[in-house]
């Protein structure tokens, strides 16, 4: 039998009908075989527990994870405003979903009650180990709960997953698991395996402006930057590429304009020989920035930027560095979880990115959505909690 992964995609007057066709795409797909697992992505647009009580009532009951998104995409289509279900079967994985809350008040705590449910002892017959990962996309700790969690798993442990998003309103998100939805939350889903899951990473950012300090900042706030005002610096630093594309940024005035430069311009962290990417979400009126998670006080920073060509060659890196580790496998599919900034920076050019998925996977099945942030740790990669940056899992066949 093996492992197998199907997907469906669908659209519909409401949670049930969106949902129903899904599963029923996905299942068509299946055959007789049993779902061990169903992941689930749902657009607002839908009764997030309509949703995963319908695809929990047609899988028979099969472990459930997932959440709300930014928009989604399978091998087939590439959507917004949809429910995307991804079923995988298998009798080479076993499949441990848990769930806690209260992650915004103590991340640390709540990591440790929820690994705690896990059967993290080891398995004789699956002795290879892996986690996907939900977090609430706005709880602004999206670094703190996958340190924590890599640290409660182990190092040996690859851990992919997403911060969960809310099709840009930046109001609520949820995560899914087992017949629960919840915000100021975590899920986690740990995959014992006789055989390795393979995981690749990869952004398209490269450094615009000089090299940066962070002089005050708390939480999810960045204050100054070289003791200024942190917008003012923004501008200063981007104005001159912000030109060139046709944006004056002295004319930014609503929130809507102010947040598209700034998730055009983002935060690169110096990590190696590379970045790890922050997006700043929007502007408050004393000139401080807001991030997506939290930024310590002191870092040294550039303000990167990306071409579209980048976002889209990156896309397809991702997927080959996941490959190269999987040394000519045979695969049964891939998770992907992708930035919802990435499809703002591309716009309609975004399905051109999953083409580069399609292209680098070939002929086997993926289940993507567009996240608040991408998490990836894998030894010898570039692990860390991620914007902008293209995540996959892929799944091996036998």
């Amino acid at each position: 039998m093996g492992t197998k992964l199907v997907t469906g995609l669908s659209k519909g007057k409401d949670a049930r009908e969106a949902a129903t066709k899904a599963v029923e795409i996905a299942k068509g797909k299946l055959g007789d075989e049993k779902v061990a697992l169903a992941v689930v992505y749902s657009s607002t647009q839908y009764n997030y527990q309509e949703v995963v009580d319908t695809v929990r009532q047609l899988t028979g009951g099969a472990s459930l994870i997932g959440c709300s998104t930014g928009g989604e995409f399978t091998e087939e289509k590439v959507e917004n405003q949809s429910v995307a279900v991804g079923l995988i079967s298998s009798d080479k994985m076993k499949f441990f979903p848990a769930l806690i809350e209260g992650v915004k008040e103590d991340e640390v705590g709540a990591m440790k009650t929820l690994m705690d449910k896990l059967p993290l002892e080891e398995i004789e017959e699956y002795p290879y180990k892996a986690a996907v990962m939900f977090v609430d996309g706005l709880a602004g700790k999206g670094e703190e709960i996958s340190i924590a969690a890599t640290n409660a798993l182990g190092v040996e442990v690859k851990l992919a997953g997403g911060a969960a998003a809310d099709d840009l309103k930046f109001e609520k998100t949820f995560v899914f698991c087992e017949d629960k939805v919840a915000s100021n939350a975590a899920t986690i889903c740990l995959i014992t395996s006789k055989s390795p899951l393979f995981t690749g990473v990869k952004h398209g950012h490269i450094p615009l402006s000089k090299l940066l300090k962070a002089t005050k900042a708390k939480g999810g706030v960045l204050y100054e930057v070289n003791n200024r005002p942190a917008w003012e610096v923004w501008k200063e630093e981007t104005k001159e590429a912000a030109k060139e594309i046709g944006i004056d940024v002295e004319e930014l005035k609503n929130s809507t304009e102010i947040g598209s430069l700034l998730i055009r311009y983002e935060m690169g962290i110096p990590l190696g020989d590379g970045l790890k990417i922050r997006v700043p979400l929007s502007k408050n009126d004393d000139g401080s920035i807001n991030f997506a998670c939290t930024i310590p006080q002191g870092i040294t920073f550039y303000i990167a930027k990306s071409e579209k060509q980048k976002q889209i060659e990156s896309a397809y890196q991702a997927i080959m560095s996941a490959k190269a580790e999987a040394k000519g496998v045979k695969l049964a599919g891939a998770l992907i979880f992708d930035c919802v900034c990435r499809g703002i920076i591309l716009g309609e050019d975004f399905s051109k990115a999953v083409e580069q998925f399609k292209q680098a996977l070939g002929d086997i099945p993926l289940l993507g959505l567009e996240t608040y942030g991408e998490i990836c740790y894998a030894p010898g990669q570039f692990s860390g909690f991620h914007n902008t940056t293209s995540v996959a899992l892929l799944f091996p066949a036998e």
